[in-house]
């Protein structure tokens, strides 16, 4: 998880999660719709898992 990542979570959740793959990026944006900081957080836990 680089610098980089970190804080396009935070300003755009779904863009930062892009390289994880579609499945990734729809739960992501999906949580951003239901509310930018549980999409931040999803973003950030997908980020953090290092498979």
């Amino acid at each position: 998880m680089s610098c980089f990542q970190v804080i396009l979570a935070i300003i755009f959740p779904p863009l930062a999660v892009i390289d994880r793959g579609c499945g990734s990026v729809l739960i992501v944006l999906l949580l951003t719709c239901l509310g930018w900081v549980p999409g931040v957080i999803g973003a950030l836990i997908i980020l953090n898992n290092n498979n």
